[in-house]
């Protein structure tokens, strides 16, 4: 099976580094409907963290203790539409007003017309959205009916959105995180699986042995992962944190013969098949061989083993950012843990690897854009810029944490 490929798209907070006593700054303002009328209880959360505020009997929310950067904030509130902002803390406060649209299905009777395929197509939203992985097997989404399908026969391509949160209640790290899913698309024909959107995390309520134990699943769910790698690539610390880097080129397939000799071959075996003539097993045999050549890549990846140093790979834009840019494909091994048992067994995600790297998590990073920047906190500013392929592209949202996890796993 083909390579799957997945592009995880997560629009949440960019945030900035600095010095130790680096001044922090608020976010405020005042939740309001269309008609300008305010809406006090609204729900204000900051995307990809473990924050927010509730607005007051006035209607205002303020979210504390932020570092200069670059925020989503997210807004719910029954009755009406979930709203997203943008802002840009640098040296000061912001205060922003944010207006939400009334829900009109919300508030009407629904007719929700029989899909025969809707199970099926919630299972494979399931297992390309949530995952596949131990902690995919214990998480749930338990608002499936918000989420709405479009499957077009002719182009294999199905597309999810919703006009609500997407709930997912993560039992393996003890987390209710609700997701503002802004696109989902995947590619049968391309085996390819892109989305986006804001999340939002919340702890599950448990005793204490409880979260303990979800501690160390979030360890592990960390370590290793695409916010670590581009954490560490930040502080120029990867190799000691067990990461790898090599590269992939492209090169000509030595195996695909040029296009003119394969057309002669295939055209001199199909004419035999149509003149009737006796066919042996070779001739058959022969061309079943030059159709298989043909449908052969006219390039091949090739693996150079030769480290990657983080200096010579990473630049700095600004004091908060840093960016790198690249020639084919980063090939990174995560060398401090093993690849789980049940990865191995998703041959369709598994990459290629010499064999000293056979239980080693491998991932390969395509860039799509140049150059991409990332801050310290491991968040990629557009990450649209990359694409993941192997193990990241087999870890989803049943596997994310929070932006400022990071520091919780490094003490």
């Amino acid at each position: 099976m083909r390579t799957i490929i997945l592009l995880f798209l997560w629009f949440g907070v960019l945030t900035g580094s600095g010095a130790l006593a680096q001044q922090l700054y608020s976010v405020s303002g005042i939740v309001k409907d269309n008609k300008g009328e305010t809406l006090p209880g609204a729900n204000v959360l900051l995307s990809g963290y473990q924050k927010g505020a509730v607005a007051d009997n006035h209607g205002k929310y303020t979210i504390t203790q932020l570092k200069p950067g670059n925020y989503d904030i997210l807004v719910q509130m029954i009755g009406f539409l979930p709203a997203n902002v943008n802002v840009i803390i640098n040296d000061k406060s912001v205060v922003i007003d944010i207006a939400m649209k009334e829900h009109v299905n919300q508030l009407k009777e629904v007719v929700i017309r029989s899909d025969p395929y809707r199970q099926q197509r919630l299972e494979i939203f399931k297992a390309n959205f949530i995952g596949t992985s131990p902690n995919a097997a214990k998480s749930k989404i338990i608002n499936p009916n918000v989420i709405r399908f479009d499957y077009d026969k002719d182009t294999r391509i199905l597309n999810a959105s919703a006009d609500e949160f997407i709930i997912v209640e993560n039992k393996a790290l003890g987390y209710r995180i609700k997701y503002l899913l802004k696109y989902f698309e995947k590619n049968d024909k391309l085996n390819l699986v892109m989305y986006y959107g804001y999340p939002s995390f919340e702890d599950l309520a448990t005793s204490k042995s409880k979260q303990r134990q979800y501690k160390r699943t979030r360890d592990e769910a960390y370590l290793g992962s695409p916010q670590h790698f581009f954490s560490t690539l930040f502080e120029n610390t990867s190799k000691p944190s067990g990461f790898i880097i090599n590269k992939m080129q492209g090169k000509p397939n030595p195996k695909k013969l040029p296009d003119s000799i394969l057309s002669e071959k295939i055209k001199l075996f199909s004419q035999i098949a149509v003149r009737g003539a006796s066919i042996t097993a070779n001739s058959k045999d022969s061309l079943a061989h030059y159709n298989r050549i043909k449908r052969e890549p006219d390039s091949i990846d090739v693996l150079n083993r030769a480290e990657i140093l983080t200096d010579t790979l990473v630049k700095r834009e600004v004091s908060n950012l840093k960016w790198i840019s690249f020639t084919g494909k980063l090939y990174v091994i995560y060398t401090a843990e093993k690849e789980p048992a049940a990865y191995s067994k998703q041959s369709g995600y598994k990459v290629n690897r010499p064999m000293d790297l056979a239980s080693s998590q491998v991932s390969i990073i395509h860039q799509l854009k140049t150059p991409i920047a990332f801050y310290q906190n491991g968040l990629v500013f557009d990450p649209s810029s990359l694409l993941f392929e192997g193990y990241w592209g087999y870890e989803k949202v049943a596997d994310m944490v929070p932006m400022d996890y990071f520091t919780s796993a490094s003490q």
